[in-house]
Order: structure tokens, then sequence, then C-alpha cells
């Protein structure tokens, strides 16, 4: 995990542009450990306390962000968290919604200012609403899901990652990219910062690791690129579903487009894991 985020952090004004802040979230079970800064990622004292903490996470959601809507501040970092059915579930977007006002009934209230914590609150408040009781199978979940980001990603980019702790569900509007490392594991080496990891000194064959990106985190490795409008459902480190929910033309269009055209608010990264206790304390993840 701490790998991934030293070259995912330089992205946060080193080696890209996206410096009005950051965060990263890891679940314990059922609760979250969030941290966020208005800062840079690449000037930040928290984050460099990061790089060296003992993440211990099945999923984690990490988010750089380049502000488009909504000041340079706290409030306005991501990732966000919120309760549902007594669990904290963790959202990150990377994008830009024009005009989008949902209405909100009162359970969940944005406390910053962004577009991306307003569609947050929409989704959960929508969530809450079909399974008003308890959670719901994850089939049943990733299908009203779908419906609700059929709606918000009608009002522009909508790139997103968002968790509970058991499962972790991405959508891609424009750029999007992951890949599954399993048995058996090789080196990988970072494209942001020189550096490297042989990941079979610390795997066994039971392991495996999903990484999801805006853009590939290493350059010698074999990144899948989502296509526009795929929502993903991943789970103990491998994909089990995905669905098509088509974007507008002109997202469509900006898919088309270099990543370093696109406008976009934000660079996401996340990890959902399959691994034994052994590597959990060689790595410092559970």
């Amino acid at each position: 995990m701490t790998f991934s985020f030293t070259g995912f952090a330089a992205r946060g004004g080193v080696t890209d542009h996206h410096a009005d802040g950051w965060g990263i979230a890891f679940f314990e079970d059922k609760a979250c450990r969030l941290f966020i800064d208005h800062q840079s990622s690449a000037s930040s004292p928290l984050a460099e306390m990061v790089k060296r903490y003992p993440i211990k996470s099945k999923n984690t959601i990490a988010h750089i962000r380049k502000a488009t809507q909504g000041h340079i501040l706290l409030e306005n970092c991501h990732p966000f968290m919120r309760e549902l059915w007594g669990r904290h579930w963790i959202f990150a977007h990377n994008g830009d919604l024009k005009n989008y006002k949902p209405c909100l009934n009162g359970q969940y209230q944005p406390v910053g200012t962004t577009d991306s914590e307003l569609a947050f609150c929409a989704l959960l408040q929508g969530l809450r609403r079909e399974f008003p009781g308890c959670q719901p199978p994850l089939d049943e979940l990733f299908a009203a899901l779908e419906r609700l980001t059929r709606e918000i990603t009608q009002f522009g980019v909508f790139n997103f990652l968002m968790s509970n702790g058991q499962a972790l569900f991405s959508h891609c509007s424009t750029h999007l990219y992951y890949l599954v490392r399993s048995w058996p594991f090789s080196t990988a080496h970072l494209i942001d910062a020189d550096m490297s990891i042989d990941f079979a000194k610390y795997t066994t064959p039971e392991d495996r690791v999903a990484v999801i990106a805006t853009s590939p985190l290493t350059d010698d490795e074999i990144w899948t690129r989502f296509e526009p409008g795929d929502l993903a459902l991943f789970q103990h480190g491998a994909l089990l579903k995905t669905v098509n929910v088509p974007v507008p033309a002109d997202v469509a269009e900006k898919a088309r487009e270099p990543l370093c055209k696109v406008c976009v608010e934000s660079v996401l990264r996340a990890d959902t894991i399959e691994t034994t206790a052994d590597v959990e304390t060689e790595l410092g993840i559970e």
C-alpha cells in the first residue's frame, strides 16, 4: 500500500499539477481511518507520515485534488465519509458536474461546497431510500448504484470510487485504469518515483491485489483501461462485475482526448486486497 501511495503522492505537485489537497481512507473492519489535508500531497507533512504508517486494510481509497468547484479548504478534500446501514462509506470523485442540484431530504448534507460531496450525499440518500432497513445483497446493491449513477452521470464527468469496506465500486466517465496482481508476483516500478518492489518476496499463491487509478502507477505492468461508462464491482482483489452506463456525448469526447489535456478535478486510486495473515504482517496489510 505505501509503495503505491509514494508514487501517487508525487502527482500532487511534483509529477502532476493536482495540488489543491489530498486524502486517503482505509478500512479496518466496518470502520474507516481517514486522513485529509488541504495542502498538496507532495509537500504535506501528513502525507509523509502516511508513507511510513503501517496501514492495515483490505480496502483503501486515495485522492489528489485539482479544484474546479469549491475553494481549497479542508472540508472540500476527498475522500468523504458518511454512515449507512451501520458502516462507514467512503467516496472520491474525479470530474465536474454542471448545474447539479439534487433534492436532498436532510438525511445527508454536504459540509463543503463541492459537486463531489453533493453527489455522494445523493447516492447515499438514494440507497437508503431503496433499502431503508438494512444493507441488501451485493447484486441488489450494485443494481441500485447503477440506477443512481445513470441519473448523475448526465450532468458531466463522474469518475468515482466508493467503498463500504466490504466491496469497492468504481465508475469511469473518461479515464480510469485497473490491474490485478496475483501469483506469480513480479517486480513493479513506479512511474512517478524511482522506486521498485519485488512482490514475490512478500506474497503467497493465495494473495491477490486489485489497484484502480486515473492513470497507471507503474511502467512495467499491464494496466487495463475501463471503457467510458463502465461501472465496476471489486471484492477480495478481484473484478466481479461490470455494467456500462452510457455517458453524455460531450463526456465521451473528453474520454477520447489524451489524459494530460482533459480538465479533471482530481486523480483517484484504490486498492482492494485478498491476502493471508503472513503477508498482512510482512506488508502492514490486513
